[in-house]
């Protein structure tokens, strides 16, 4: 057996040990793609990736800055997240995600060269609901709760965004106010990578998305939504006595797939452009 499919193998089997059923359904069961039972997704089988994309089992992300990420997948699909008005990539996505928690989690002008722009909330404050496909992507939602400025909440406020390319679940966690239930989780299903906003204010405090990240389980975790070098510090210390190892990136991209995962749960620092 080569060594990318030993590697392969320990991760099939570290994710699906605390499940009991079979590793395979274990994997079907916790991907967003192909929770039958999730509120928020029609059924449907895996996509299908065209045998003449090159490296189709790979994503590029690529942190822009606060809380914006360039998500770019081999078939050519690319999204922005938190897209807004200050901190933007020069490429104008297909898909641009949003969230209303302050002005540079959104825009109101968006570019018109944007093909779908997806609001994390309506203004109705019913739940946003998204189950889009756009080429190799998959793009789905879950609504959270918001805080209001006079500390009240406003219900389905905001979106947590998934994410799906190269047979990878990728999460936004967005301006997430509150933990998340055992149905949220549910929901959500496997993800493999989660970008959390690790502040520790105007989002949840530090030891809220502590518990968050460990309830997710995800191999790779990328903070975003800090505001200077001590408050990504103070969230890495309270992280470095957990079962994650720490790296940071010289460069703001990286090149996923499903093969190359960390077999530790990783916390990656990428440095914003």
């Amino acid at each position: 057996m080569t060594r990318v499919a030993t590697v392969c193998l320990l991760l099939l089997c570290a994710l699906a040990a605390p499940f009991a059923v079979a590793p395979a359904q274990a994997q079907a069961d916790r991907c967003p793609k192909l929770v039958a039972r999730s509120p928020f997704l029609t059924p449907r089988a895996a996509l299908t990736l065209p045998a003449a994309y090159p490296a189709a089992r790979e994503v590029s992300l690529t942190y822009v800055g606060h809380s914006t990420f360039l998500i770019e997948t081999a078939g050519g699909v690319s999204v922005v997240t938190d897209y807004n008005d200050y901190v933007r990539p020069a490429t104008v996505p297909r898909v641009a995600t949003m969230n209303r928690a302050h002005s540079t989690h959104y825009s109101l002008n968006p570019d018109p060269g944007i093909e779908h722009v997806l609001k994390g909330w309506r203004e109705d404050r019913e739940a946003a609901r998204y189950d889009l496909e756009i080429g190799d992507l998959w793009v789905g939602n879950l609504p959270t709760n918001i805080r209001d400025w006079e500390g009240g909440t406003i219900r389905n406020g905001n979106s947590i965004f998934i994410f799906r390319a190269a047979d990878l679940c990728i999460a936004h966690l967005g301006h997430l106010h509150h933990t998340l239930t055992p149905e949220d989780l549910g929901a959500l299903g496997r993800i493999d990578v989660v970008l959390a906003p690790v502040d520790g204010s105007y989002t949840l405090d530090v030891d809220g998305m502590v518990e968050v990240l460990k309830a997710l389980e995800a191999p790779v975790v990328i903070p975003m939504h800090y505001f200077n070098r001590g408050t990504l510090e103070r969230f890495l210390q309270r992280f470095a006595s957990s079962k994650y190892a720490i790296e940071r990136s010289a460069g703001p991209t990286l090149v996923l797939s499903r093969e190359t995962l960390p077999l530790t749960p990783t916390v990656m620092v990428l440095p914003g452009n």
